[in-house]
């Protein structure tokens, strides 16, 4: 199935009737978290957003110190967040056999705190903090300490004015006097090892993605409206390949026309169902 119109809106015996006794790889997206507490960009309850661009953050520092001091904000509450019952389910799923892995578009390792081990992060990850000129990789919480030091008590006057982003981020006005940390090796630029708008994924990281959709029998798409391309492909390529596709998802997705089954509902509470009839 390619360029065909969308399947239409099914029902948890037509997900099930596609999915059982295949295995499965599954591409997650922010929608599997928001039962987390993290909020989905492009949800059809979700404000509008613009994330700040690679260019954005790498050209203007004005631009670099707003993303620092709303992350740093946004990272107490990220950490703290727990794994839902979606995130759970599909543990239990790859625990079972059934599922064969996990290719996600967040960052935020809720999938690999549930206990899923074959987990592919394809945006990055959140805890980890890369320099862009010599490449030396330092965990979060350790820069945490170091903005700490630099910002006293910034964390705790802005706590008001913070909304939480799915990246980790936090949206917070006073920002014109926070102190950004360079790298401790050698005075480089940080950055958070999160594929940005305007990046491109590694390249390594899509051709392992692409070959555990292609040892899977079926691709189960949860909680992600497919808008980039990231993702999208592999949908596209499933389809291409002549797999199965199923999309669970709270309204309709870019890759619609290419699923088998879609179904409109929430992942926390299919994804539990899945993994008690499968």
């Amino acid at each position: 199935m390619t360029d065909t119109l969308p399947a239409p809106a099914g029902s948890l015996a037509d997900v099930l009737g596609v999915l059982t006794g295949r295995r499965l790889t599954v591409l997650t997206g922010a929608g599997v978290s928001t039962d987390s507490g993290i909020p989905d960009y492009r949800g059809p309850d979700s404000p509008p957003r613009t994330p700040m661009t690679f260019q954005q953050f790498t050209g203007d520092e004005r631009f670099r110190r707003h993303y620092w001091a709303r992350n740093h904000v946004g990272w107490r509450h990220v950490h703290r967040t727990e794994p839902n019952a979606g995130h759970r389910a599909l543990a239990r799923l790859e625990r079972d056999g059934t599922v064969l892995g996990v290719i996600t578009q967040n960052v935020d390792l809720l999938h690999e705190a549930a206990g899923s081990q074959n987990v592919i992060d394809l945006h990055g990850r959140y805890d980890r903090v890369v320099c862009l000129s010599c490449g030396t990789v330092v965990g979060r919480d350790e820069l945490a300490a170091r903005l700490d030091a630099l910002n006293p008590h910034f964390a705790d006057e802005v706590v008001a004015d913070v909304e939480i982003a799915p990246d980790a981020d936090a949206v917070v006005e006073r920002t014109s006097h926070f102190v950004v940390a360079d790298c401790a090796v050698c005075g480089g630029m940080l950055k958070p090892d999160i594929v940005y708008f305007g990046e491109t994924v590694p390249r390594e990281r899509v051709e392992r993605a692409y070959a555990m959709v292609d040892a899977a029998d079926a691709l189960l798409v949860a909680g992600s409206s497919l808008t980039v391309q990231s993702g999208l492909r592999f949908v596209r390529h499933a389809a291409q390949a002549g797999k199965p596709v199923v999309i669970v998802n709270r309204g309709a997705t870019r890759g619609d026309r290419y699923a088998t089954v879609t179904l409109h509902a929430g992942t926390s509470e299919t994804l539990t169902a899945l993994a008690d009839a499968l």
